[in-house]
């Protein structure tokens, strides 16, 4: 009997934890636009936070982009860059899909700044490396035919075709 009201009140608190932390959340969100730099705090500070659950979890991922959108509006290509390798602990305790999504995510955002020049490509380049350690081999190879297209954009038409010809002889073993 005792646990079950210790385990309510657990629960209980655990919900008025992530309610405050989806009010910070759509606080942010209505900032965005008049007040990026108080938006930008908030989301800051979402991301940093520690904690665990799956409305943690959404909260987090949202805050993630959310900032890294404000960071591709102001041309802060390197905050996005920090960011990726910043949040690199949080994918190990997401489904590998939402990991696979916020990382498509940031990279786009990333290839959209004008005159972002050769960074979208190192950047890609750095998350297969990553892909490789941490053996997340379907991520490797999205983003692995994302550089691809990015060194032919670049008429970098020797590096495509490489990345293309081991892409092509991976999918082959599979």
């Amino acid at each position: 009997r005792k646990m079950a009201i210790d385990g309510a009140a657990m629960e209980t608190e655990d919900t008025s934890v992530a309610d405050a932390l989806r009010e910070r959340l759509d606080q942010g969100k209505t900032l965005k636009a008049l007040k990026p730099a108080e938006a930008e705090a908030i989301f800051a500070s979402l991301v940093g936070a520690e904690g665990d659950g799956e409305d943690f979890n959404k909260v987090k991922e949202q805050a993630v982009c959310l900032l890294a959108e404000i960071y591709a509006d102001q041309k802060r290509i390197g905050e996005i860059q920090a960011l990726l390798v910043q949040i690199r602990p949080f994918f190990a305790s997401i489904p590998k899909a939402k990991t696979a999504k916020i990382v498509r995510t940031l990279i786009e955002l990333v290839a959209k700044v004008p005159g972002a020049g050769k960074v979208p490509i190192q950047l890609c380049i750095d998350t297969v490396e990553w892909c490789r350690q941490e053996k997340r081999s379907f991520l490797r190879h999205r983003i692995q035919a994302k550089l691809a297209s990015m060194y032919f954009e670049s008429k970098d038409f020797v590096g495509a075709l490489a990345l293309v010809g081991d892409l092509l002889s991976e999918g082959k073993k599979l």
